[in-house]
């Protein structure tokens, strides 16, 4: 190569370079192509070691490869502080720059701890749309003649080529970022909607808390985790599920009240908090170890702050944003399940409560008394054996039927409190069966008309609401209609079910008997309701009752 002349030498020396340049650009990772760019400049040049810098948006160093004598000896975090402010000033410059001696020009001083034997230097600007991004250093040709201008062309031209290379890797970096990042957002949607879904169908509000911490622990590698749950009408925040690498959990409490320490405040303020171990002692003293991270996550439901979800980190790997957002939301779905469970137990207590108010007043009312006038008339025929020991056969007769009476209210007592459901029948076999319980019990006369063959295709739904609406009627004549007949009639229309239950009792004043009766009558127009269908209740004083319930219904067409 000796033979050729100059402008020769730096075709075949660009031709060589755009022939290695061509593998470069292809490199889509950015720490493999930086030391290949660093490393193409030096073999170009002959250097004996060089360097590629890349800054940041603020113009900071960012990345510092380095290539050549020694280079891996080099700390690269001492190299980086001791070039920040040579390579910023060569940032700034936007030009290309060859030395024969580096140690006269001041902005080199840091180079010169690093490489005290750098003597010749050539510098050469890395742009991207005006902007430059990087720079590449070269220092000591092999030859020790310094470097020409056709080395600062070469290295131009290579920095020309680097610039689209390392474009190419920042736009894939970008995007695979961007990958990872709807790839975890979709993970962690999946994660909220599995764990939402086993949640909703939960009865028992400590399996929701086992199966959410569980859940968050193993989802995020974390092994420590506790949830404090507010006690119902109360400022208390108490410990109810603890797991970890020990049984101490994570705060030194159990306890702990609204407003006070993490816990509580965490509770009342309802924002997410974040202890780290680098935060003042004041905040971690109440924690049982030297946790890296601690984060507590407030469970807010519409009705306010039910408790706190803490998790504890022990590695170096703090939580991100992404953590938080998911743990967020984990937290609220938590909060909002427990708090519709409390309202169905607090509903279920309330019904409980308000059913053995009715039982203890019809007892009261009904029963008892009836009891209590059976004692009073076997009281009379006591005293009577004295005064006229011929009466005492009547007084005594007439208790007997008290007592039979009485024994037919507890009969329909039970008759009303026993739940009811089809054993493999149709409507009107349900009903034939209540009514043979009915006429059992009560002793009075009943009939049943209809045909099974009409409602044998009515959903079991309806069926249903209209079989409990038969079973309440039937119930309240019993308790209340003093009846000698009573009628059940079910037929179909075009588009309905019917049911209608009579009977020839004393009948009622429609609004006095709704507000004393309370939810009786009411219960039968929910049920109807809820089957999208209605009831009619008709009555007169003196002249019985009419029952009349009807659903939508469609016959099926029978296949010829």
């Amino acid at each position: 190569m000796s033979d050729l002349k100059p402008c020769e030498k730096l075709e075949t020396r660009l031709a060589a370079l755009h022939t290695a340049s061509l593998q470069m650009v292809q490199d889509i990772s950015l720490p493999s192509l930086l030391q290949r760019i660093v490393i193409l400049a030096v073999n170009q040049t002959q250097a004996l070691y060089g360097l590629v810098g890349m800054v940041n948006e603020n113009g900071d160093l960012e990345r510092l490869v380095p290539a050549g004598m020694e280079s891996g000896k080099i700390d690269p975090l001492k190299l980086s502080q001791g070039l920040n402010h040579t390579m910023g000033d060569l940032f700034r410059s936007g030009y290309s720059l060859i030395l024969e001696d580096v140690k006269k020009d001041k902005r080199f001083r840091g180079l010169l701890e690093i490489y005290p034997d750098t003597k010749a230097l050539l510098s050469v600007p890395i742009h991207v749309s005006n902007h430059v991004i990087g720079q590449i250093l070269l220092m000591n040709s092999k030859d020790r003649r310094g470097f020409c201008g056709d080395d600062r062309q070469v290295v131009e031209s290579l920095s020309a080529y680097a610039a689209v290379a390392i474009s190419n890797a920042h736009l894939y970096e970008r995007i695979y970022k961007k990958e990872q990042t709807l790839f975890r957002q979709t993970n962690y949607l999946s994660q909220i909607n599995s764990l939402a879904s086993t949640l909703a169908v939960s009865t028992q509000i400590d399996q929701i808390l086992e199966d959410s911490l569980g859940r968050i622990l193993e989802f995020l590698h974390i092994d420590t985790g506790q949830i404090f749950l507010r006690q119902e009408d109360s400022d208390v925040l108490k410990s109810m599920i603890y797991r970890g690498r020990d049984g101490n959990g994570i705060w030194k409490n159990e306890v702990y009240y609204f407003g006070g320490q993490v816990i509580g405040k965490t509770a009342q303020s309802n924002q997410v908090v974040i202890i780290n171990r680098d935060d003042p002692e004041m905040d971690r003293k109440e924690l049982v170890d030297d946790f890296f991270q601690v984060a507590c996550f407030p469970l807010v439901s519409l009705r306010g702050t039910l408790g706190v979800l803490s998790i504890a980190i022990h590695d170096s790997k703090p939580l991100d944003e992404m953590d938080i957002r998911f743990l967020t939301a984990i937290s609220s779905w938590m909060a909002t399940i427990i708090d519709n469970l409390r309202l169905s137990i607090q509903q279920r207590r309330l019904a409980v409560h308000e059913e053995r108010e009715r039982i203890g007043m019809d007892l009261h009312d009904g029963i008892i008394q009836s009891i209590y006038g059976v004692g009073l008339t076997l009281e009379h025929a006591r005293l009577l054996t004295k005064d006229n020991p011929d009466q005492v056969p009547d007084q005594i007769n007439q208790a007997i039927k008290d007592l039979d009476h009485t024994i037919r209210d507890i009969r329909a007592y039970i008759l009303d409190l026993r739940p009811r459901q089809f054993n493999e029948e149709n409507l009107m076999q349900g009903i034939q069966r209540l009514a043979n319980e009915f006429r059992v019990n009560s002793l009075l006369e009943i009939s049943l008309q209809g045909s099974e063959e009409e409602v044998r295709d009515l959903p079991d739904s309806q069926a249903l609401a209209m079989f409990h609406i038969c079973q309440e009627a039937l119930a309240n004549i019993t308790k209340h209609a003093h009846a000698q007949k009573v009628g059940i009639s079910g037929w179909t229309s075009a588009d309905r079910a019917l049911l209608e239950i009579t009977d020839d009792g004393c009948g009622f004043v429609m609004d006095k008997v709704k507000f004393a009766l309370g939810h009786g009558l009411s219960n039968m127009q929910t049920r109807a309701r809820n089957a999208g269908g209605d009831v009619e209740i008709t009555s007169e004083s003196g002249k019985g009752t009419t029952i009349l319930v009807w659903v939508p219904y469609t016959r099926k067409k029978k296949i010829e």
